[in-house]
């Protein structure tokens, strides 16, 4: 099935405001939430079921502008309607993000939650494919204490020696998740911890009026933004209804001994920022921030705040990746389009991905203080 239409030429209609201009990479018939790139340049993306039952969860962006289920068709087979046919411990349910390691891995979060409702027993998972053979190398599935109903897992980062994964929960009672991928168990952390939970005098505006439902419900959603530190040694997190910037040493989160208390003493304030939902530290150590109520990507570095781009086609910029020549890549996911807050919109949304072409001109500046350790 063609899904994209890819035009690695293709310039913006209008300029971009900022520092760089963006290039759209790819257009979706449906809602895109996260992309990858792998160190060898293969370009992934995935497609969640909020909305509409997607016909394809995981996807390689192929270089002839297709996109092609992955790693085949029978992990992607999965569909609402045979929910009580289909085993959801190796089907993806509802996938929300996908992550290449640089152990040569793609990994796949599965939140197993279609339309962010109940979870699907069995169904929460975090899928490894060896990118040499794309095939399944390895499956953690999450139980109820780890995933239980409400939970929402939504992005992961991966340590440098590959021993460890750190995952989000944006659910109804935000956590985080650390994984041991030597030995596939999984830790709930922070759970219910005021670092990890929706800000409530936060409310998201987008286009100029607040981002509501048509019953009065905002956009709340707890821990979703998750970054990493070049050295692995902090890890970054805020709900995308905060504007609060958490960071915690990955040595006390890998630390099984540390009671609840004694971690929660490790997490500390790194910003005040604003509502956001991908972030991301490159290897400079500046942090990307998409800055969904303006459209917009902005860079923390030192304590600089800039805005890289702004424009108007970058609506609800959504998840980050890196390519191997250090080109940013963004996916526009539309959640501001959705039916959940437009009726009349319908259950099908197109979107598009984009990378991030410098221009050479100066980024415009803001106020405000950066992690002072990223």
């Amino acid at each position: 099935m063609l899904l994209a239409t890819t035009s690695l030429a293709q310039h913006s209609a209008a300029p971009s405001q900022g520092a760089a201009q963006l290039q759209q990479v790819a257009s979706f018939e449906h809602q895109v939430t996260g992309v990858t790139v792998s160190k060898d340049g293969r370009i992934f993306v995935n497609f969640p079921r909020w909305t509409e039952d997607a016909p394809i969860s995981v996807a390689e962006v192929t270089r002839d502008g297709r996109i092609k289920p992955y790693p085949d068709d029978e992990w992607n087979s999965w569909r609402n309607a045979k929910k009580n046919q289909m085993s959801a411990g190796d089907h993806f349910v509802c996938v929300q993000s996908v992550v290449a390691d640089s152990k040569g891995n793609l990994w796949i979060v599965d939140p197993a939650a279609p339309a962010t409702a109940p979870v699907v027993q069995g169904g929460p998972k975090l899928v490894g494919i060896d990118l040499k053979t794309n095939k399944v190398a390895q499956v953690i599935r999450f139980d109820e204490t780890i995933a239980p109903q409400g939970s929402y897992l939504n992005d992961v980062r991966f340590s440098p020696d590959g021993r460890h994964a750190y995952l989000s929960d944006a659910g109804a009672k935000g956590a985080l998740v650390v994984v041991d991928l030597q030995n596939g168990k999984a830790r709930r952390v922070l759970d219910g911890h005021p670092s990890t939970q929706p800000e409530k005098d936060v409310v998201v505006r987008t286009d100029g009026h607040e981002l509501r439902r048509p019953d009065g419900r905002g956009v709340e959603f707890a821990a979703d933004s998750i970054a990493l530190s070049p050295d692995g040694r902090t890890l970054y997190w805020k709900a995308l209804t905060g504007r609060t910037l958490y960071r915690i040493p990955t040595d006390a989160l890998e630390n099984p001994r540390l009671s609840a208390r004694d971690l929660e003493a490790h997490v500390e304030r790194a910003a005040e920022t604003e509502p956001t939902d991908g972030l991301w530290i490159d290897g400079r150590g500046r942090l990307y921030l998409s800055a969904i109520e303006q459209d917009a990507v902005k860079v923390r570095d030192g304590d600089r705040v800039s805005t890289l781009v702004q424009d108007k086609r970058l609506r609800w910029p959504d998840t980050f990746s890196e390519g191997p020549d250090g080109t940013i890549y963004v996916t526009s996911s539309r959640i501001q389009d959705m039916s959940w807050f437009r009726p009349e919109a319908g259950p099908r949304l197109a979107t598009q991905l984009w990378r991030i072409e410098a221009t050479g001109a100066r980024p415009s500046g803001e106020g405000g203080k950066a992690p002072s350790r990223p």
